[in-house]
């Protein structure tokens, strides 16, 4: 196959092409006995003798020695030829023909006189009948099949290409150009100037690339492929869908803008849909944080709603935190107003000095639990519920837990597990302990570290009956403890220890039982501080336990046995509180 291919119909090429059958590149050996197309008869050539090549290069013989001849028997007219150094090697001028030293045999020697040119006529310029005058010739290439054919293609030439299919005639080397490429403009074109597929409805692998070929003589091809493709509608359809989609989602985001900036805050109407629902609000809470709160639990429908309400009322900053009893879809106004209301609050309440075998059955109670559940969680579970580090691992500690669940108000209803409300005491608990600054204050007073600090407090508040008597109570305990001390032998003899170890709260307890029991929790036998807290102290107790006063108080009594206590400096002053008790008692 040579680099001019085959066309796309059935014919072949014809047998009189130079590049048919066997005749070699050179093309100038005719095929002898070959049928031909044309009525199915072999042609006959006339015997020429072998034809002699000379050197391309020394110029001493004609590249073709014996004239050629056409299917129609017409004379080629030879080409001036010139050897390399461009002396003419066979010169014609101007009607004659002159062969050089390339001998003929007899059989051509006759046809060499008819071999002048006719008036009128121009072969000599070798530039297929272009009419410019004859230049200078040189041998040619052995390897062009059409060089030595005559320079034109006339009517008196057959078209060996007549079918539409067939790709033109290949042209001489000379004549061969390169196809100029398409010159880049800023038109766009339409569905039939090389729309991309997608557009013209293709599928746009190409399939149309025929119509972009070479085409033939007359632009043959042009009225016989395939019909152009027409623009497709869904193209339009995507498009219109994409800006319709553009436009929409501006109209959204503009309409959004618009509601969150100068319209109204969402809000819902009346005091709800009658579903009851429990919200926690957390201590220090301010109106965003409440209404994120609500509208996550679906009582407000926006938080913009419940700020504008809470503003909106004279005491819309005093809610509390606690647990609260509320229901869904509320007006915001509604719901600032039961928040307001004591009587929606769903709180737990630890008083100042209580133990927590107490609190655990309030936790219980509050949360409908049976009773023992809290109790039970607190001994299997106080190593996960948030304990300080220096508040854990300590020796004959009866609850870890004690002096942690802080005497506050703390939001605990039905729904909530025991773990979730100790939690929160425990956390509160901590954070008192850390803003007082226990660990950095312990070691000032004498102590070992935070933890007998706490348990100092829960001493003071135990025996404490009035805030008065806070300070004095504290420093009665420093003094006791004190290697120094006398009086007591660093003896605390405190009756709060003893009932905490028995669970009891008397005040009537003999000599007897006290001095027998040689538990840690009994400072009456026991030198020192308890293993740990015996209550949970509040506020004031704390403070006091980090400033107690220096007047040498060592001694104390409940003269009245109840909210009277009287303080002393020395034994012979107990003595005479002692009897003032006994005789308020009937002891």
């Amino acid at each position: 196959m040579t680099e001019y291919g085959r066309g796309q119909g059935s014919e072949p090429w014809h047998p009189e092409d130079p590049l048919y059958g066997d005749g070699g590149w050179g093309g100038q050996q005719a095929q002898e006995g070959r049928p031909s197309p044309y009525g199915g008869q072999p042609q006959q050539y006339p015997q020429q003798p072998q034809q002699q090549y000379g050197d391309w290069g020394d110029g001493g013989q004609s590249a073709y020695g014996p004239q050629q001849y056409d299917q129609y028997g017409g004379q080629q007219h030879p080409e001036p030829q010139y050897d390399q150094y461009g002396q003419p090697s066979g010169q014609q001028q101007y009607g004659q023909q002159q062969y050089g030293q390339q001998q003929y045999d007899q059989q051509y020697a006759a046809q060499a006189q008819h071999q002048h040119q006719q008036p009128g006529q121009d072969y000599g310029d070798g530039d297929w009948g272009s009419g410019a005058h004859p230049q200078a010739q040189y041998p040619p290439d052995p390897s062009d099949p059409y060089a030595g054919q005559n320079a034109a293609y006339g009517a008196e030439q057959p078209d060996f290409y007549p079918t539409p299919e067939a790709y033109p005639p290949p042209e001489p080397p000379a004549r061969r150009r390169t196809e100029p490429e398409p010159r880049d403009t800023d038109w766009d074109p339409g569905p039939d100037e090389g729309e991309h597929a997608f557009f013209a409805g293709g599928d746009g692998d190409g399939a149309d690339g025929d119509d972009g070929g070479d085409r033939g003589r007359g632009d043959r091809r042009g009225r016989g492929g395939k019909p152009r493709k027409r623009r497709n509608g869904v193209a339009c359809l995507v498009v219109c869908l994409v800006l319709g989609g553009g436009v929409g989602g501006v109209a959204y985001f503009g309409y959004q803008f618009y509601q969150d900036r100068f319209a109204a805050a969402p809000d819902f109407s009346g005091d709800g849909n009658g579903e009851a629902v429990t919200v926690t609000i957390p201590r220090g809470a301010d109106g965003a944080t409440i209404g994120q709160e609500l509208k996550r639990k679906g009582v407000v429908k926006s938080v913009d709603a419940f700020i504008a309400a809470q503003a909106g009322n004279p005491d819309g900053k005093s809610i509390q935190d606690g647990v609260y009893t509320l229901q869904k879809e509320m007006s915001a106004g509604s719901a600032v107003q039961l928040l307001l209301d004591p009587k929606s609050r769903s709180n737990l309440i630890i008083a100042e000095g209580k133990r927590n075998a107490d609190i655990y059955k309030l936790i219980d109670k509050q949360l409908g639990v049976a009773e023992g559940t809290t109790a039970k969680v607190a001994k299997e579970e106080w190593k996960n519920l948030g304990l300080p580090e220096w508040a854990m691992n300590h020796e004959d500690v009866k609850d870890p837990l004690e002096g942690f669940l802080y005497p506050s108000s703390y939001g605990a209803a039905k729904g909530q597990t025991p773990e979730d409300v100790l939690k929160q005491m425990v956390a509160r608990a901590t954070e008192k302990y850390d803003e007082l600054g226990f660990e950095q204050k312990a070691e000032d007073l004498g102590l070992d570290g935070p933890w007998q600090l706490v348990t100092v407090a829960s001493l003071v508040q135990a025996e404490g009956k009035t805030h008065e008597d806070f300070r004095k109570m504290s420093e009665v305990v420093y003094n006791r403890l004190k290697t120094t001390n006398t009086e007591t032998n660093q003896l605390l003899q405190f009756d709060s220890t003893y009932n905490y170890l028995k669970g009891q709260s008397n005040i009537h307890i003999s000599q007897s039982e006290i001095n027998s029991n040689k538990d840690p929790y009994n400072t009456y036998t026991s030198r020192g501080l308890p293993p740990g807290p015996i209550g949970n102290p509040g506020d004031e107790a704390l403070r006091a336990a980090l400033d107690p006063t220096s007047d040498g108080w060592i001694y104390f009594v409940a003269t009245d046995g109840m909210h009277k206590t009287e303080f002393a400096k020395t034994y012979e002053e107990f003595l005479k509180l002692k009897d003032k008790f006994d005789a308020s008692t009937g002891n």
